[in-house]
């Protein structure tokens, strides 16, 4: 019995450390907390925010449907990918589901026009670019020249700038 408790105990805090859950559950969930307390139980909402909301999910799930039969490995980079994506989303931008992650975040700042919610954005910003260092790293270990090229071509972040 308490073997089972570690394990459902162990699977919720591995699912809690997934970055989806924290971006698209727990970072909105916060937002909405401490807006509906800071605004005693009446948060402004900004529906024009919506739209990013809804671009960054889909951009997230959508390219890692497209990613994942292409490239294999695991939809994380918990395995990495078997082989280099350049095309689609991929030819425009090295981190097409993490800028999905970060526009949905903007989509959450305007929606409740919150600057907790945009304290939240830069803090996360920060923590996917750490990331997408590391990520880099061992995709640059695993694919060499090949990756080098790729990088040199597709920008990191946002086509065309950075």
């Amino acid at each position: 019995m308490q073997q089972t408790r570690i394990s459902i105990g162990q699977r919720i805090l591995h699912w809690l450390r997934r970055t989806p859950v924290q971006t698209l559950i727990l970072c909105p969930l916060a937002v909405l907390a401490f807006e509906l307390v800071l605004h005693r139980g009446a948060p402004t909402v900004v529906p024009w925010g919506a739209p990013l909301l809804l671009w960054g999910y889909l951009q997230y799930r959508l390219v890692g449907s497209y990613r994942l039969p292409l490239a294999g490995g695991s939809p994380g980079m918990d395995v990495p990918p078997e082989r280099i994506i350049a095309a689609g989303p991929y030819r425009y931008t090295r981190n097409p589901m993490y800028l999905g992650h970060l526009i949905f975040m903007l989509g959450l700042a305007i929606t409740f026009w919150s600057w907790f919610a945009v304290i939240v954005l830069a803090a996360r910003a920060l923590w996917f670019h750490r990331r997408v260092l590391h990520d880099e790293a061992r995709l640059e270990q695993i694919f060499g020249a090949e990756y080098l090229t790729y990088c040199t071509h597709v920008k990191r972040w946002i086509p065309g700038l950075w």
